[in-house]
């Protein structure tokens, strides 16, 4: 059956236009159409793949999210060896360096270098052939990686053809690259998170769960991990290539590969130095983890005749930074009680200084956690911190064991309320049975009130803490009964201060639904599925009756957090709660579904900085994300609006210098009203 041309040439053009836009979302940060509009291209071009299979290609977008499961990964030979790098721990080592290479070549003396920071992931080789991703693998031995492709198609950030710029050049008939796949500390936080509250087991570090991601079996598990990826080396192009390595990370942006746009440029090695003494102070306010700079000398030509000496090329040398791991005595174990009653066990150290602050806690994950590490209280034992994450003990030093060591011992108990505990056999974590457990109370009262959920200013741990043991309220609906006269009994609180947190909790009234939503603690339901959630379901009422296949409608609700969803609103605690904050007028709608396609903000992308007058910062990105508008971390030519409060930093600046249009606070709810 003969397939009509227009049929053909639409499919051809939503390739191209998703392909643009995943590209502008995933790799610039910078998109041009709302999610909603997005999608409704993708369901177009899946609507016309499964009527006509035969026009499936590879590069289709549809075909990201592999569906059949590896029965092992091939080993794959890669095209030229896969270099390592020599290390240079500090000024004197790198100085060193400079002079061996300047012995060889003089031209040395006469170079520039490129520096960038050395990422703690995963080395990735990329093929492409005719323009179309063919091949993926690991770094393996440097000769032999082994084939990951389908893992690697899952990731966004990976186009499936290049060029993706239309100004760009053509692609090479081959060319093969060189990247890093990691996980950004944010991102592996959060995950951690969402898997502590489904009871599973936690990651130790974001480089060994980056390089754990890309070698699953089931590439579905893959492209669940928050995973992104840097490109930064050519190892074979059938064309030639730009001359500097500045130039090579230009020309790889320019076909569509997300590089990194941190890194400098040194004039001399004075310089190199310099930057990296520097920078190593600043290391830590990173988005990611890295151990060190990579020192590459700029001239790509140069950089080649210097050659290699074993397996490190001669021409680049990785500026080390100090280890961030430190011993120290662990004097007790304290356990706490999460909000979902999860029991999480965390060490009490002997106080130790890593990476420039004082550490006294550090995490144990959990108690297979301990048992599998043989750790005993009054060990001594070996701590990590990565950049801001929380510190956490990697092994106890068994052979410095004096004999007063004590193995720990779980309690079969709860810590707050004294009831029996259970392990759940299919998860890792122990739970309080207790749903009145004073501890899980406190909790999930703190997580209502929190700052990306009901966001109520002057409720912190110590206030609701009080609030629970004065037996003042039960409930977090309880918050919206209270009266300044109930407070004015409690320790530091005057008449001011009671009325201005009574004030507080009433305006928290006029929360987002989506917000609303994460306040409630739904296990799973993190911001991002609340705001999904909320413009599929508009209101609670509706979303209680959904069953659970409706629920997984939903972008991002999968089986298991649609079970918890139907199975939190199932339970006849909650329905008295909902009840009463019924009752209390505390019950948002929202106004805006999935299925109004004339959203005010559609397609504008806003950057938010400072303080607003009357909204938190999250306030105002959950009401432009409403509106259908998309925030951003960045300014660029791309961005639409600055959202500008008080106290602004560099953004402003560059808002300025790009001339993009400035609003305040009035302004910006002048534009949705206006647009309204």
């Amino acid at each position: 059956m003969s397939i009509d041309l227009s049929i053909q040439e639409e499919l051809k053009q939503l390739r191209q236009e998703i392909h643009r836009h995943n590209y502008l979302y995933n790799t610039l940060d910078q998109p041009e159409i709302s999610d909603f509009d997005y999608d409704q291209l993708f369901n177009r071009l899946k609507e016309i793949e499964a009527r006509y299979p035969e026009l499936i290609t590879p590069d289709s977008p549809t075909q990201r999210v592999g569906s059949k499961i590896l029965e092992g990964f091939n080993k794959v030979r890669h095209p030229a060896q896969i270099l390592s790098l020599a290390n240079g721990f500090g000024p004197q080592p790198t100085l060193d360096w400079y002079e061996r290479i300047s012995k060889l070549d003089s031209r040395v003396r006469e170079t520039d270098f490129l520096l960038e920071p050395k990422l703690d992931g995963l080395s990735i080789v990329l093929t492409y052939e005719n323009g179309l991703f063919t091949l993926g693998a690991t770094r393996g031995d440097g000769l032999v990686g082994e084939d990951i492709t389908e893992n690697l198609k899952t990731l966004p950030g990976i186009p499936l053809r290049i060029p993706i710029k239309e100004s760009a050049k053509p692609a090479p008939e081959r060319i093969v690259f060189r990247g890093e796949s990691f996980i950004t500390k944010a991102d592996f936080a959060k995950l951690n998170q969402e898997l502590e509250e489904k009871g599973e087991r936690t990651y130790l570090n974001p480089r060994n769960t980056a390089a754990g991601s890309l070698r699953q079996l089931d590439p579905a598990i893959t492209a669940s991990r928050p995973l992104k990826l840097y490109i930064y080396q050519i190892v074979e192009s059938s064309k030639p290539i730009p001359t500097t390595q500045d130039g090579i990370l230009e020309y790889i942006s320019d076909l569509g590969l997300p590089v990194n746009p941190l890194r400098w440029h040194a004039k001399n090695i004075e310089e190199v130095v310099q930057i990296c003494e520097e920078e190593g102070k600043n290391r830590h306010k990173w988005d990611y983890d890295a151990d060190g700079i990579v020192i590459k000398i700029n001239y790509h030509l140069l950089y080649e005749d210097l050659g290699i000496v074993g397996k490190d090329p001669r021409g680049a040398l990785a500026y080390k930074y100090p280890g961030e791991e430190v011993v120290t005595k662990l004097l007790d174990i304290q356990v706490n009680v999460g909000r979902t009653g999860a029991l999480t066990p965390l060490a009490l150290l002997e106080p130790v200084a890593i990476g420039g602050v004082i550490v006294k806690q550090a995490t144990l994950h959990n108690f297979d956690f301990i048992a599998e590490k043989d750790i005993r209280i009054g060990d001594q034992v070996l701590i990590k911190r990565a950049g801001e994450v929380i510190p956490y003990i990697v092994a106890s030093l068994s052979e410095k064991r004096d004999g007063s060591q004590q193995p720990y011992l779980p309690s079969k108990n709860c810590p707050s309320c004294g009831a029996p505990v259970e392990k759940d056999p299919s998860v890792v974590v122990w739970y309080c049975i207790n749903s009145s457990c004073p501890a899980q109370l406190t909790r999930n009262i703190e997580h209502f009130a929190s700052r990306g959920a009901m966001d109520i200013v002057g409720l912190g741990e110590q206030i609701v803490q009080q609030l629970v043991r004065e037996g003042i309220i039960h409930s977090s609906a309880d918050l919206y009964t209270l009266v300044p006269e109930d407070l004015l009994g409690l320790e530091k609180f005057g008449e001011k201060k009671a009325q201005n947190l009574v004030d507080a909790i009433q305006s928290s009234k006029n929360q987002s639904l989506a917000r609303f939503i994460t306040a409630l603690g739904i296990r799973g339901v993190g911001e991002v599925a609340a705001e999904k959630i909320a413009l599929k379901f508009t209101n609670l009422d509706l979303l209680a009756q959904a069953d659970e296949n409706e629920l997984q409608t939903v972008d991002g609700v999968g089986e298991i957090m649609a079970h918890d969803i139907k199975q939190w609103f199932s339970e006849d605690d909650n329905v008295r709660l909902l009840k009463a904050f019924k009752e209390a007028g505390v019950w948002p709608q929202n106004q805006h579904s999935e299925t109004q396609t004339e959203q005010p903000l559609a397609g504008l992308s806003f950057v938010v900085t400072g303080t607003l007058p009357t909204m938190s910062r999250n306030e105002a990105e959950a009401l432009i994300k409403v509106h259908g508008g998309k925030v951003v971390g960045s300014v660029s030519k791309k961005t639409n609006y600055l959202l500008l409060g008080e106290n602004p930093g560099s953004k402003y600046d560059k808002a300025v210098e790009l001339q993009i249009p400035i609003l305040s606070e009035a302004d910006f709810l002048s534009l949705i009203n206006k647009v309204t």
